[in-house]
């Protein structure tokens, strides 16, 4: 039998039709389909997102990521000849100054002033390591404001159709500004199905990442011990790092929310015990990582190749993953950002 290498990049592809990529959110969010894995049995079943209650068990504990998207995408003119520019925040790096991607970045030198608005513009500070440049902005009044009045709400570029609500690619919970994406698995709750969660006796808790370079940024190498995963802010605080300490010691079940709640967890807790802190992760997970914390993930259909689909491939195992996907093809689920959801999930903890 021949050795699957999981260093390869192509190790991860599986061929989807472009009709499955979903272009638009539902009407309801949590009337999404949800195939859920049970990796002990290795059964497959087709449910409702809503349906994920079913699944769910008093002591478990649900763990969501409550950073929110920013009007990221800038478009203003270089000062001077009037050249169109476009200005793609990355990471905050003080109260001015920005890490972000830049087009066309070779013509943006440093000491380059680019105005998007009467209250807004920036100078080229820098280049940065992630082929884009470090920014300082000047405004007038209060940057989130500004920001909301002229920057634009970042889309993937395989949704091709409008967003009528900006509000539905973010999750009804989130709460901190700072992401470039969504953490798109979150999408599917509502208040009502997480009142029923808690009524159930799930302890639901919160971390923080805001969502960069990191989670999308396509893997070029073929060989994956190449790819340079781009650092993301993340925070875990008193509370929630004692909620999960306290049901990890009590067998309970850890049930994240998306693979930046994953990678929170698994960035705070390399003991095997979550520690609360403030800090950055450039975590990259494949087969075989070995996860400390999570027992249970509940995520969308990932792009072929991408470090997403790596990462639940390292969770639930490879060729149960793409069993997985096979399945979610076959039977035409809606796939990424406005898809569906999986929830890979174990009836015991790991370990226990």
């Amino acid at each position: 039998m021949e050795m699957i290498d999981f260093t390869k990049k192509s190790t991860y592809y599986y061929d989807l039709p472009n009709e499955l990529i979903a272009q638009k959110p539902l009407e309801k969010r949590d009337c999404s389909r949800l195939l859920a894995f049970n990796m002990d049995t290795k059964q497959i079943e087709h449910k409702i997102f809503k349906d994920i209650l079913s699944y769910l068990r008093a002591g478990d504990v649900l763990v969501l990521n409550n950073t929110r998207v920013i009007p990221c995408r800038l478009l203003g003119k270089k000062e001077g000849t009037g050249a169109s520019v476009e200005i793609f925040l990355l990471k905050r790096l003080n109260l001015t100054d920005w890490e972000a991607l830049a087009k066309p970045a070779k013509r943006l030198k440093v000491g380059t002033k680019v105005v998007f608005s009467p209250e807004l513009s920036c100078e080229i500070l820098s280049s940065n390591d992630v082929g884009g440049k470090n920014v300082r902005f000047s405004f007038q009044g209060t940057f989130e404001e500004i920001l909301n009045k002229v920057g634009i709400m970042p889309l993937p570029p395989y949704i091709k159709e409008k967003l009528e609500n900006s509000q539905r690619y973010q999750t009804v919970y989130s709460k901190i500004n700072g992401s470039t994406a969504a953490p798109t698995a979150g999408l599917h709750f509502t208040e009502e199905l997480l009142d029923k969660i808690r009524q159930k006796g799930v302890e639901v808790c919160f971390v923080l990442l805001h969502v960069g370079l990191g989670t999308f940024r396509p893997v070029k190498e073929e060989n994956i011990l190449q790819h340079d995963m781009h650092s993301e802010y993340y925070e875990v605080d008193e509370k929630t790092a004692k909620i999960i300490n306290d049901a990890k010691s009590q067998g309970r079940r850890i049930i994240a929310v998306g693979t930046t709640s994953v990678r929170t967890l698994e960035s705070a807790g390399v003991s095997g015990k979550v520690v609360a802190k403030k800090d950055n992760t450039k975590l990259f997970c494949y087969p075989p990582y070995d996860f400390k914390i999570v027992d249970c993930l509940i995520t969308n259909f990932h792009l072929p190749e991408s470090t997403l689909i790596m990462l639940v491939s390292a969770f639930c195992g490879y060729e149960e993953t793409m069993r997985v996907y096979k399945e979610a093809i076959k039977e035409k689920y809606r796939f990424f950002s406005f898809g569906d959801a999986c929830f890979f999930y174990r009836d015991k903890v790991k370990n226990c």
